[in-house]
């Protein structure tokens, strides 16, 4: 896999695709995230997972909370909505939501969780745009998309909102698999 570097134009420009050829290429770019811990860039990041059902969202943020030291079972927040892993090092947590299954951002807001988007620790948010705009804008969106006619490679973009946003997208981007 070769990753391209940041884009210069505006953050809302996309970005060039980066491809993922299989479940280790995304895994690899997990991997790439997560060596950032320790960093501080990762303490208080609000991550947006953007993407269509089946597109390695979750894959995404399996891959990462392992390579940040969660052992054990990873399951899908989609029916909890909000999913919490302490580590022993930083981020001291991680908070996993799937915002799926709301059907208007007011529940989002009756959910009661926008404190812990605004406190410490690493956000994953997948589907935040079941929230509307009651998110906020993150540091840095992940879209995933499947190749048609490739039943394993997927490709992603990276776009960064913020200036955390924009070190942790070059620092992954120092990785080569």
């Amino acid at each position: 896999m070769h990753l391209m570097p940041l884009p210069t134009g505006p953050a809302d420009d996309g970005g060039p695709w980066l491809p993922l050829a299989d479940e280790a290429d995304t895994e690899r770019l997990a991997q790439a995230f997560s060596a950032q811990a320790g960093t501080g860039l990762l303490d208080h990041a609000v991550l947006f997972l953007q993407g269509t059902l089946g597109a390695g969202k979750t894959t995404f943020v399996r891959h990462l909370l392992r390579a940040l030291g969660v052992a054990g079972r990873i399951k899908s927040p989609t029916y909890a909505l909000l999913e919490s892993y302490a580590l022993d090092r930083a981020p001291h947590t991680v908070y996993h939501f799937d915002l799926y299954r709301l059907e208007a951002p007011q529940e989002w807001l009756d959910a009661g969780l926008q404190d812990t988007v605004c406190g410490p620790g690493l956000k994953l948010i997948e589907w935040p745009q079941q929230a509307g705009n009651l998110l906020g804008q993150p540091d840095l969106e992940l879209q995933l998309q499947t190749l048609p006619g490739h039943e394993q490679a997927r490709q992603a973009r990276l776009q960064a909102h913020t200036a955390t946003g924009r070190a942790l997208f070059e620092n992954a981007m120092k990785f080569r698999p």
